[in-house]
């Protein structure tokens, strides 16, 4: 089975290679399609974005697709920056920009009130079907980044009960209990009963 991973973030592309090995797919990136538009995120919700992006390469390409959209939730700044976490300190924002704008809003904000969560919705489209997932790790935002592994907001995630951030963690460590991880494990049940099944 072909699946399109609807991304060309490769750190991403790198993430879900690694979740999905061993299953009977033949995996292929928008980055190996280099005639694919960019999907614009404009949708509201995680989930909104990730079905668009998902339903607009498989009917592009005729190949069932994957995409998903992740948004780091923050309480004290009800719960932003959310649906627009990639994009949080304008439209060409570094991950480094998103992580000090992040960082000088809670600048003031007590440890204990700098409880946080990342959230992953997974969409697949093809032919047939459409159907998401969502994973939710919980965290705190850490007061100054740690770690040198990863992306994103991970140098300032500190995921509950583990005293690191995800920027600390190895990358296999990551993917058993990040927010991804948990989503692309369900993910992983659904497309290994498709091929079982060949539905």
């Amino acid at each position: 089975m072909k699946l399109l991973l609807a991304t060309r973030n490769r750190d991403k592309v790198r993430e879900l290679k690694a979740m999905l090995a061993g299953l009977p797919l033949e995996l292929i990136s928008a980055a190996d399609m280099p005639g694919l538009p960019e999907v614009e995120e404009d949708a509201e919700t995680l989930e909104g974005n990730a079905i668009k992006k998902a339903r607009t390469l498989f009917e592009l390409t005729g190949i069932p697709a994957m995409a998903d959209d992740t948004g780091l939730e923050i309480d004290a700044l009800d719960g932003a920056p959310g649906v627009y976490s990639s994009r949080y300190s304008g439209p060409d924002a570094t991950y480094r920009d998103n992580v000090e704008k992040v960082l000088r809003e809670l600048q003031n904000v007590p440890e204990a009130q700098r409880t946080a969560r990342f959230r992953t919705v997974v969409a697949f489209v093809s032919e047939t079907e459409t159907k998401t997932v969502e994973g939710i790790c919980h965290g705190r935002i850490a007061a100054e980044p740690r770690g040198s592994g990863t992306f994103g907001y991970d140098p300032i995630f500190e995921v509950t009960g583990t005293g690191k951030t995800m920027a600390e963690m190895t990358l296999e460590e990551k993917n058993r209990i990040s927010h991804r991880g948990r989503a692309m494990a369900q993910f992983v049940e659904f497309i290994k009963h498709k091929t079982e099944t060949g539905t």
